[in-house]
């Protein structure tokens, strides 16, 4: 067998990606919002690794076999992984994805002259153990992802019950002992409560996305300016004058008022969460004649770009997250609600800037 089939496949892989990513963009519902970078992630990889299957020049000893094998399967898996992440992924999608490529090699391939019997066999054989491998990997991430559900339900919920017993122990103490000054504690309780409620429509919105329900969004016209005042009095209960909003202005807008609060609220105690203590957080609303940005800046550690990659992937947590605990819905939510405006959202982060998340809306209405 030529080596120059190889060569080819060398030769036109940016092309072969670049059809693969325009099929996938209109044929795979899941891939039309991804970008570029997310959308072909382990893609580079493993037509490296099918180059070098498909090369005479390299010799196949079964060291090297083992090894490729190996490799192949790693490349197969972390793809599974990272669609197991997004929840407008299927296993069916994914599996589609994996046949859009196979027909784009085949159709670059054979412009010039057919492929042999035998290089079309390795480059089949090597696209399916392909899906075999993200697909059994997309399961297993699905496991893990029940499973962390449990565990993460059973630590972050009892917390605030605990907070909440023992608040209303002290009020009944307090009462008992002819007490009647007992607001400080009602309103940690209620603000604990509100928060209880707050992650459990949470979980009841990620099980409805990854049921492949929208969100439902009851609309009319917001000032987005006092929204933002609305959101920071109240976290500012909680984290005391942290909060600086800056607008010029009313700004109006067509949207759910209780879903982008709920992106404010989400990204907002991110960033008191994960910003530099004591530091200030600054909620900047901009407008042009046809949208509006939200930005919301905090000082610390940049977020690297491996842990920008998954930011908004659900069940997802960065190593650099510390002891926090939660379920990784926070962002994802933000992403799947702002969206469902037909906005978009984004982050940027560097060191000694701090991170920005991005939110930017479109003003006219918005069909649920």
């Amino acid at each position: 067998m030529s080596s120059s089939v190889s060569d080819r496949l060398q030769q036109q892989s940016e092309r072969i990606m670049g059809l693969w990513e325009e099929r996938a963009r209109q044929e795979v519902d899941a891939a039309m919002h991804q970008d570029s970078l997310l959308l072909r992630d382990s893609l580079p990889l493993y037509l490296s690794q099918l180059v070098n299957e498909l090369s005479t020049n390299i010799e196949r000893t079964p060291t090297r076999i083992r090894d490729d094998e190996k490799e192949s399967t790693r490349t197969g898996k972390e793809r599974g992984r990272e669609r197991a992440g997004y929840v407008d992924y299927s296993m069916p999608q994914l599996i589609f994805e994996y046949h859009i490529l196979r027909q784009v090699v085949f159709q670059v391939l054979e412009e010039e002259v057919p492929l042999k019997m035998q290089e079309r066999d390795i480059i089949i054989d090597s696209i399916e153990q392909a899906v075999n491998d993200a697909a059994t990997q997309f399961s297993q991430t699905l496991r893990e992802i029940q499973t962390l559900f449990m565990e993460t339900l059973t630590h972050d919920l009892r917390n605030p019950i605990t907070i909440v017993k023992t608040g209303m122990y002290l009020i009944l103490g307090r009462l008992g002992q002819g007490e009647t000054n007992v607001d400080d504690v009602a309103a940690r309780i209620i603000r604990t409560a509100n928060r209880m409620d707050v992650m459990i429509q949470n979980l009841l919105d990620a099980s409805h996305l990854r049921a492949g329900q929208s969100l439902k969004l009851e609309c009319a016209v917001c000032d987005l300016e006092q929204l933002a005042q609305d959101v920071v009095a109240d976290l500012s209960f909680a984290y005391k004058n942290r909060f600086v909003v800056v607008s010029e202005g009313p700004i109006m807008i067509y949207c759910s008022r209780k879903e982008i609060q709920r992106v404010i609220e989400n990204i907002a105690t991110n960033a008191v969460k994960y910003g530099a203590p004591g530091r200030p957080i600054t909620l900047t609303l901009q407008q042009t004649a046809t949208q509006i940005s939200l930005t919301i800046h905090n000082e610390g550690q940049p977020i690297s770009p491996d842990a920008q990659a998954i930011l908004f992937q659900q069940f997802r947590r960065t190593t650099a997250t510390g002891e926090q605990t939660g379920w990784g819905l926070g962002l994802f939510l933000a992403k799947s609600i702002t969206e469902a405006h037909h906005g978009t959202i984004s982050v940027e982060s560097e060191e000694g800037k701090g991170t920005s998340f991005i939110i930017i809306l479109p003003k006219g209405e918005v069909q649920p």
